[in-house]
């Protein structure tokens, strides 16, 4: 097995935590377990050695870093990546004062329907590989623009062909057509037994307009009986129920979370449950913000994704998240990159990325900045110089 010494790391951050430096404002808390003049050492799909470069073993093959900072890849937990068609002239008219509503989504389910398996996997091939050489290295896709039984298990083939991650969101809204009550029996009954090979998760849009608590409930329990693990969209539009049933039911995580009460803050911080913060959909329907720093002072654990999508946020950048997490949402740089590679992990349950350390998988992403403390300082600005997954380098650079 090959082994690939990087060395000449000028910062490297490997989260895990080390005893916190208050002089250091890169990393105030320790969080990111920051090292100088570091070096890793990659053999085969795995990290085998991480420490200063003074001290790193020999490899078959050296690449230096030449002072460059060095990063975890990103864990995006939240994306639907598997649709067709276009919505730009729905964000054209958002930006010229329309309100945002989930209406939309209907729109792309007809696009989706109409493809053929082979455009929809070319289109999430495209997104990807875009994903990819912005540094992300783990991912979670999403179904939800189907709504059939055929189309929402052949959406789950697709993606399961790009992760281990992916989410059956039946759930989504409910089809022209139909009744809420008779769409809930398909999701719980047909759709969820075609769906179920093919997916790890079970997720359910908790808002007005789209689904209850009490439909919600029933739909998570149908999954959970089916071997799938529960998350949910909540909060989003609007104040209600989601969060806490997210945390009555100890989901990993609740992705949204922009519209909190005081104990909704709270459940969250009681159970556990991981807030899935996703900045990018309010910088694309200027609803507000979700309020990070409340969240994170109260003791909720914060993970912030892409939420990849035709409608309400189409971006595949988690720096942009990054960014807009540390101006927005009132995110330390540290505690925003933390949430975008360590968090984002545990919100899919894996301890095996997002953390640079012997054993993981050797995810890595190579900076053309001297600090991670660029992704937010130099907003817009590609500094991704090189990319390995599992080991191999996937961006030139690498």
């Amino acid at each position: 097995m090959s082994s690939i010494l990087v060395t000449g790391i000028g910062e490297l951050t490997t989260n895990v935590a080390a005893q916190a430096r208050p002089d250091d404002h890169r990393d105030p808390t320790g969080m990111l377990g920051l090292v100088d003049d570091a070096a890793v050492v990659l053999e085969g799909s795995t990290i085998a050695w991480v420490g200063r470069a003074s001290d790193a073993p020999a490899a078959d093959t050296v690449c230096d870093a030449g002072g460059r900072a060095v990063i975890p890849g990103y864990v995006d937990s939240h994306s639907h990546l598997v649709f067709s068609g276009d919505r730009a002239q729905e964000f054209a008219a958002r930006m010229t004062g329309e309100p945002y509503s989930a209406g939309g989504i209907r729109t792309t389910v007809a696009a989706t329907r109409a493809a053929t398996d082979e455009q929809l996997t070319s289109h999430v091939a495209r997104l990807v590989a875009e994903m990819r050489a912005q540094g992300t290295t783990s991912l979670e896709i999403k179904s939800g623009y189907g709504l059939s039984v055929h189309d929402e298990a052949r959406s789950l083939a697709v993606a399961r062909q790009f992760t281990e991650d992916t989410t059956f969101l039946g759930a989504h809204v409910v089809p022209a057509g139909t009744t809420p009550e008779d769409y809930v029996d398909l999701v719980t009954g047909p759709m969820l037994t075609a769906a179920a090979p093919h997916a790890r998760w079970i997720d359910v849009f908790c808002e007005d307009g789209a689904f209850d608590v009490d439909q919600a409930r029933a739909i998570l329990a149908a999954g959970t009986d089916n071997g799938l693990r529960g998350r949910l969209h909540a909060n989003q539009l609007t104040y209600g129920g989601g969060v806490k049933l997210a945390a009555e039911l100890g989901l990993v995580a609740v992705d949204h979370c922009t519209y909190l009460a005081d104990d909704d803050v709270s459940a969250l911080a009681d159970s556990g449950t991981i807030a899935t913060l996703l900045p990018g959909v309010e910088f694309s329907t200027r609803h507000p913000y979700p309020d990070a720093r409340k969240l994170i002072d109260a003791g909720v654990q914060v993970a912030i994704a892409s939420d990849c999508n035709p409608g309400s946020c189409f971006t595949s950048s988690m720096a942009l998240c990054i960014a807009l997490a540390v101006r927005e949402m009132r995110m330390s740089p540290a505690e925003a990159l933390h949430a975008a590679t360590a968090m984002g992990a545990q919100a899919l349950d894996r301890d095996d990325v997002g953390v640079i350390a012997p054993g993981k998988r050797a995810d890595l992403v190579l900076l053309e900045a001297p600090s991670y403390l660029h992704l937010a300082y130099r907003p817009g600005v590609p500094l991704v110089a090189g990319v390995w997954q599992g080991g191999r380098p996937v961006v030139p650079g690498s």
